[in-house]
């Protein structure tokens, strides 16, 4: 039996059409998403002054479900500061330097390293740490900076960002926009993360083995000096070298008992987020009082302030895409009320139903609709501001095809995320190119061939497991 799409249904559906449009072309989506929340209501409620209010309400609703993946990126973000300001990320890092023996080593150091720092502490810091610390020895046994480059980013920007185990900000997102538990599409994604990761990091690096055999790349030693120099010479001495030593070992033990707290006490989604995030205030907290002594109420405040300044500057462009989608479910009663016909189920929902009867639906067409999705949303260079959208779609077909949207939900957001979370979009690769002095154009350029083969293997496999 079908469903009455009204007009709300399709004022959806022709503004996800230009929100889509809007990232190929390159161009923010804020105003759109304004614009179809704004007609949306004034369509429901026949009233103007409720249509404006229900886009500040629908501010408040996007910023309240996000609130949690904003604030513990924020208190992350902010810890690390403090890591680097003090060096004790230095001393973190510095016994892997060890392992580091030829182009090899080091590039599959600073790949799993980079992956394991990036899921506790996200990508952007992570650069930093790495690129201070393990790039000199890295060119020094013969790793270009553009392969240093391309393990930070394959493995932090690609595989860390895309599942996000620990921090969950990624699956958060996708979870509430396709209307299911987060800790569903964790588990979904794991295996596509794993493939997407495993094959694309060994094209690379297959790709990278023939060019350093064919002398494709001449960079100096004086030249990589300029780029790393600067950033060694921002830590302070603040801390002796045995106080740096011991915190060395405190914070990653720390965080390696919380790992075990979630999974002794089944903590998972905004339980084991808020676990991970009042361990990093902690350290904060007792790395300043040692670092800064009297000064540490106030430096403990300005910490914060940088890590909340990151925070609103990575999520500020996802709200109002988040506040668009989230009328497509749940949200729309929330947000502007019970206007939606009584036998609706959800904007979303309705047009799932709708689909089923209109189009032949299967696991092929909407495993390749998600990864295209996936990938076209993430041409904005933000990663997240299109996930939303990617699991909303996720749903719409799933709810098509009677299927779990969870592995559809998932395949978009890694799509997404290697795309545009800083592997393939210039813009969004410019810190790893940065520390690495290298041009942030020809890294895409090099990352593309292996992002591109491993999206098309994910897909096929998760053909299989839908």
């Amino acid at each position: 039996m079908g469903v009455e799409l009204t007009a709300l249904h399709w004022i959806y559906v022709v503004f996800v059409v230009l929100i889509i449009s809007f990232m190929v072309a390159r161009k923010d989506t804020s105003l759109v998403c304004i614009v179809g929340i704004f007609l949306l209501a004034i369509t429901a409620t026949h009233s103007l002054s409720a249509a404006i209010s229900s886009i500040f309400n629908s501010f408040i609703y996007a910023i309240t479900e996000l609130l949690p993946t904003i604030l513990v990126i924020s208190i992350i973000v902010a810890m690390s500061k403090v890591l680097t300001a003090t060096g004790i990320n230095d001393v973190m890092i510095s016994p892997f330097a060890r392992l580091i023996r030829t182009p090899s080593w080091a590039y599959w150091t600073i790949g799993l390293l980079m992956m394991v720092i990036s899921w506790f502490f996200w990508p952007s810091p992570a650069v930093a740490l790495m690129g201070a610390v393990l790039l000199p020895v890295a060119l020094r046994v013969g790793l270009p900076a553009l392969g240093a480059a391309m393990a930070m980013n394959l493995f932090g920007h690609g595989i860390a960002l895309s599942g996000d185990f620990v921090i969950q900000g990624a699956p958060k997102l996708t979870a509430d926009a396709a209307g299911l538990p987060v800790s569903d599409v964790v588990s979904a994604s794991v295996p596509l993360v794993f493939i997407m990761g495993i094959v694309t990091t060994v094209t690379a690096y297959i790709l990278l083995r023939r060019d350093i055999k064919r002398g494709y790349f001449h960079h100096t030693m004086e030249e990589i000096a300029v780029a790393v120099e600067p950033i060694a010479e921002q830590t302070k001495q603040l801390l002796s070298n045995k106080t740096k030593k011991w915190l060395a070992v405190i914070i990653p033990l720390s965080f390696v008992l919380d790992v075990g707290a979630m999974s002794y006490l089944n903590l998972q989604g905004g339980e084991a987020t808020a676990l991970i995030g009042g361990t990093a205030i902690f350290i904060l907290i007792l790395i300043s009082i040692f670092a800064h002594k009297r000064e540490s109420f106030e430096e403990i405040t300005n910490y914060f302030i940088e890590g909340f300044q990151f925070g609103f500057k990575v999520f500020g462009p996802v709200i109002p895409i988040a506040a668009f989608f989230y009328l497509g479910d749940a949200g729309f009663l929330k947000i502007i009320g019970e206007y939606l016909p009584k036998m609706s189920h959800g904007i979303v929902n309705d047009l799932g139903v709708a689909l089923a009867h209109i189009v032949p639906m299967n696991k092929e067409i909407g495993a390749v609709t998600l990864t295209a999705v996936g990938a076209i949303t993430g041409l904005d260079g933000s990663g997240f501001s299109g996930i939303s959208l990617a699991g909303s779609i996720a749903h719409l077909f799933a709810t098509a095809m009677g299927t779990s949207a969870a592995t559809l939900t998932a395949l978009g957001q890694v799509a997404a995320i290697w795309v545009g979370g800083g592997t393939l979009v210039p813009w969004a690769l410019i810190p790893a190119a940065a520390i690495c002095g290298v041009d942030p154009f020809e890294l895409a350029r090099r990352n593309l061939v292996p992002v591109t083969v491993g999206l098309i293997v994910t897909t096929i496999i998760a053909m299989f497991l839908i």
